[in-house]
């Protein structure tokens, strides 16, 4: 009787969609004041998304529903009990789903839920009780929280921005542990004083290392106030990777920990405790709490893939991230992040377009398996971890390819704030995508990352367009081996070109503009603006056959130009470039002198001497010794005003030498009206903040 029933309601809804007056029958309405038991006309709205697409779902599966269709959301707040599923169940992808927020206004879709109201401690101190909340959500874990819209910090201890320095750790092997190790550290007096005062809190405290280009964390497992250490459990770390002098760490998750306005921690009583920002009133203020990992969860297989959505004018917030009760490592651009607001996975030809995607705790956007797919004009900002992430980390197989992606006109702001391991835009396996025109900065990481093979071994990671982007304030100095674009692997066809990279500070001494990694090869690099990178505006680990044309390399810190491995090859052809500096050297850490590569038709400029060392070869002798630059030359390049980056020329005269081509850097990142470049701007006060640690840094004179 039950499937009767089922059947005589789906006829009656048909019966009732079809004799209902609306304007245009293939589209369907959502609001806050809907209801999921109606047609979803205009004055019947639905009260969900999925509501909605089961209700056409049904439709299309008795023949009722054919053609385009469009679904409608009205604006409001609409709090998601799970991600909006699509599969092909719900979208047979015959014709096109438009799924977007009604005129332009952003609806908000959020994997969040609201707390209730603050209580008043004192004038620094607020609480909230959780028992209800935990207690109505068994399991539940809270690691996030939001406060107006705003990412609170768990209190922590040195507090944002600073960093206890390592001294010396041991890795020990115990029984019990499994294929896991117990990490003893060392701690200073002031770091033996700070943890001992959060002893009533042991189980709960949490270690964070940022170490090379990975970030290992745990709960403490033990203290030794009197022998001064303290241990915490993790994967065996190999020597390459090991916690050493060139890590850093902070603790957190200790109410003694508790000392900055925006902080917040949990006892074991189940008790929230938050010291409000300034201006914060706990009449009005918002407390929320992420339950979802994803907003948009869409997803085919390898036998039928999802085809022809739309999505757009919405806003994504709030996601979850959960650390596992073992800790973690976090390797290299956030690899194993599976996680992200909008995901998709088997997809052909779904697109994102003019969405907002804020307060994620891990990516933006992720797109797993899938060709033809696009993510356009999206503001993406104050992400846990990274913005897009395009592919898988092992290679296809069975024809799983991840290909064809655009990922363009974006603004991707402020990420790593959970996981600073994440770059901007991240390509695994995968190849023929074009990343073009977007703003990325605000980043512990790299800006752009693309390639999944160390050395020469097979990639698919090739044809790849990373054109026209603007990448910048990268690093804080945090985590190392990074830079504004990273390559890695054979990368045929690949080209990097007409972007603007600036401001890449890593913590140790490899922070690069352009940074071709292990294997990175059959690259074009032309075009390019870099400056004011820490270690280098190009740096060459080793590769093949690289061409490096028409580009300015401009004031950077340590060195401008670097290469490492010497192999029986020629690495790259660097010709018709400028070189221009004001610190540092021409070259210096790494062997620009004994790497094989083409140069010539270059032009070299230090204004603090014409007398310029290549390595240890003045220039006649660098000319004579290895047969390079026979045609370049020492000269003002006769820039309009570098030091407040304006690189246009005031006269062509010395660049015709070198037959460089003017291009036109202005170009990189965004376009559009005037409201959506203003907003590419990144914010006055984090590049402040941003300018003010890495002086504070450059005065320290620390691993520069």
């Amino acid at each position: 009787m039950t499937e009767i029933f089922k059947y005589i309601t789906a006829l009656f809804l048909v019966f009732l969609y079809f004799n209902c007056s609306a304007s245009n029958l293939n589209t369907f309405y959502v609001s806050t004041s809907g209801n999921d038991n109606n047609i979803g006309a205009i004055n019947q709205p639905f009260k969900s998304i999925q509501g909605a697409l089961k209700k056409i779902g049904e439709l299309r599966s008795f023949g009722k529903l054919t053609g385009d269709v469009k679904i409608i959301v009205k604006n409001g707040e609409y709090r998601l009990e799970a991600p909006v599923l699509i599969t092909t169940k719900e979208w047979d992808g015959k014709n096109l789903l438009s799924i977007e927020g009604e005129n332009n206004k952003l609806p908000v879709l959020s994997g969040g839920i609201k707390l209730k109201k603050f209580e008043k401690i004192n004038d620094n101190l607020w609480k909230i009780d959780l028992t209800s909340v935990i207690d109505k959500n068994p399991g539940i874990q809270i690691q996030q929280l939001y406060v107006n819209s705003k990412r609170a910090l768990r209190a922590r201890t040195p507090n944002l921005g600073n960093f206890y320095k390592t001294t010396r750790t041991e890795q020990k092997s115990l029984p019990g542990l499994g294929n896991r190790v117990s990490q003893v550290v060392s701690l200073t007096n002031e770091q033996n004083a700070v943890l001992n005062s959060a002893t009533s809190d042991l189980g709960n405290i949490l270690v964070s290392f940022n170490h090379k280009w990975l970030r290992t964390r745990g709960y403490v497992t033990g203290i030794s106030k009197q022998n001064k250490y303290f241990t915490f459990n993790s994967i065996p770390l190999s020597e390459v990777i090991s916690l050493s002098a060139a890590s850093q760490f902070y603790f957190e998750n200790s109410r003694s920990f508790l000392d900055e306005p925006g902080e917040w921690v949990i006892d074991k009583n189940k008790i929230l405790y938050y010291i409000p920002r300034e201006g914060e009133n706990i009449q009005t203020a918002i407390a929320e709490v992420p339950m979802l990992s994803h907003i948009f969860f869409i997803s085919g297989d390898s036998k039928k893939y999802v085809s022809n959505i739309s999505v757009k004018n919405l806003s994504l917030q709030i996601t979850k991230y959960i650390m596992p009760q073992i800790g973690e490592t976090s390797p290299q651009a956030a690899a194993y992040d599976e996680n992200a607001a909008f995901f998709i996975r088997y997809t052909n030809n779904v697109t994102l377009d003019n969405c907002e995607i804020e307060n994620t705790s891990s990516f933006a956007v992720s797109i797993r398996i899938g060709i033809n797919n696009k993510v356009s004009n999206c503001y993406m900002h104050n992400l846990g971890s990274g913005g897009v992430r395009i592919g898988e980390i092992t290679p296809p197989t069975n024809n799983d390819v991840t290909e064809n992606t655009a990922i363009e006109n974006n603004i991707i702001h402020s990420g790593g704030l959970e996981n600073p391991t994440a770059p901007g835009v991240i390509i695994f396996h995968s190849g023929n995508n074009i990343i073009s025109h977007n703003e990325i900065a605000d980043f512990r990481y790299s800006g752009i990352s693309v390639g999944w093979v160390w050395g020469y071994g097979n990639s698919v990671a090739k044809n790849n367009k990373i054109i026209f982007n603007h990448i910048h304030h990268l690093g804080w100095s945090e985590l190392s081996d990074l830079g504004g674009i990273y390559t890695l692997g054979p990368s045929n066809g690949t080209e990097i070109k007409n972007n603007v990279i600036h401001d890449i500070y890593s913590y140790d001494f490899r922070g690069w503009g352009i940074y071709l990694d292990e294997g990175s090869s059959d690259i074009l690099i032309q075009n390019n603006l870099v400056y004011n990178c820490k270690s280098a505006g190009l740096h060459l680990h080793y590769g093949r056959n690289n061409i490096v044309k028409n580009n300015i390399f401009a004031n950077q810190l340590n060195s401008q130009l670097e290469a490492t491995r010497v192999e029986n090859h020629i690495s790259l052809i660097f010709t018709n470039n400028i070189v221009y500096f004001n610190s540092g050297k021409l070259s210096g850490r790494a062997g620009w002198d004994i790497v094989q590569f083409k140069s010539d038709y270059n032009l070299y400029w230090d204004t603090r001497t014409k007398k310029i060392l290549f390595y240890n070869y003045s220039f006649d002798q660098w000319k004579k010794q290895t047969g390079k630059d026979k045609n370049s030359i020492i000269a003002d390049p006769l820039f309009v005003n570098p030091t407040s980056g304006d690189f246009g020329f005031k006269s062509k005269e010395n660049i015709d030498k070198i037959k460089f081509t003017p291009f036109d850097y202005v170009q990189a990142g965004v376009y559009g009206d005037l409201e959506w470049k203003a907003k590419a701007k990144l914010s006055s006060d984090i590049v402040r903040t941003y300018n003010a640690e890495i002086s504070k840094r450059i005065k320290e004179g620390k691993l520069l």
